[in-house]
């Protein structure tokens, strides 16, 4: 009798980390991994309520009239929640066939470094603020709400500036040799009685100026050195948008590289299906209808 064949996991974290294939870690794994199961949502929605609820303690913490009023309380909500992220990190470790490559990985990363400072802030205090780098795990919100659709564009957005890299050093060369001989020249123009001590000090001034933000820490007071600045501010109106020009003629590039096709099943969320396709070839669900970005 032929072996029946099993559902295929297409997600990539299983095949990654390594999907139990029965017992008590297959369990743990569909609630910690799965955010598609109820359970598994549940928990993800869970731990993000206490991931924001560890960082308005440490905020609290960081005021002095509410530490001095409810200090034993913050102190014994860390501790706790703490643990409690000890243990999560540690099931996720224990659940998987490859906790190395977990460990490894992005998320692995910023779990351990979610309870790494509190641990370390018993031997180092000034550390414990730190533990604010919680809120990288909120990046999970994308997997529990199924923002599919935002991760793509992200991508997107992510290869636009990896192919806009070298476009945008190039500008940001001319801009400096721009502030640099500016700044030299200002120095020139207005000298140390006017505030321009020295070169450094000058180009500083120019960078401020030309992002138009202008602390006004350091003002030019000659008339040929305030018709300098205003021509600089006018430049850096022009200058600002050079580099959101080219991300976007990248981004409209990207978007017309994609495919046509932008079907999911909505049960097993395999992609991929071809236009004509009726059923998931996966699963053998009914597919969405057929739509053009």
């Amino acid at each position: 009798m032929p072996k029946p064949i099993e559902p295929r996991d297409r997600r990539p974290e299983a095949e990654r980390l390594g999907r139990p294939l029965s017992g008590w870690r297959l369990k743990v794994y569909t609630v910690i991994f799965e955010a598609d199961t109820r359970a598994g949502r549940s928990f993800d929605l869970a731990l993000i309520g206490l991931v924001l609820f560890s960082i308005a303690v440490v905020m609290l913490e960081s005021v002095a009239s509410f530490r001095a009023r409810h200090g034993t309380w913050l102190t014994v909500s860390e501790y706790l929640l703490t643990a409690v992220f000890s243990i999560e990190y540690l099931l996720r470790l224990a659940c998987v066939r490859h906790p190395w490559r977990y460990a490894r990985s992005f998320y692995g990363i910023v779990d351990l470094l979610a309870v790494l400072p509190t641990y370390l802030a018993l031997f180092m205090p000034e550390l414990y603020a730190l533990v604010d780098v919680r809120v990288l795990r909120l990046l999970r919100v994308f997997r529990v709400l199924k923002l599919s659709a935002y991760v793509a564009e992200t991508a997107m957005l992510v290869e636009a500036l990896r192919a806009s890299a070298r476009k945008i050093s190039v500008f940001i060369s001319v801009v400096v040799m721009i502030v640099v001989v500016l700044g030299t020249v200002m120095y020139v123009v207005e000298g140390p009685h006017n505030g321009f001590s020295s070169i450094p000090a000058s180009i500083y001034w120019a960078i401020t100026t030309m992002t138009t933000v202008g602390y006004g820490d350091i003002t030019p007071k000659t008339d040929f050195g305030r018709a300098i600045a205003s021509l600089m501010m006018l430049v850096g109106w022009g200058i600002l948008a050079v580099p959101t020009g080219i991300v976007t003629a990248e981004m409209t590039a990207q978007r017309r590289q994609r495919p046509a096709t932008t079907r999911t099943c909505q049960v097993c969320l395999s992609e991929g299906h071809l236009p004509e396709a009726r059923f998931c070839r996966d699963c053998g669900a009914s597919l969405p209808p057929y739509q053009r970005d």
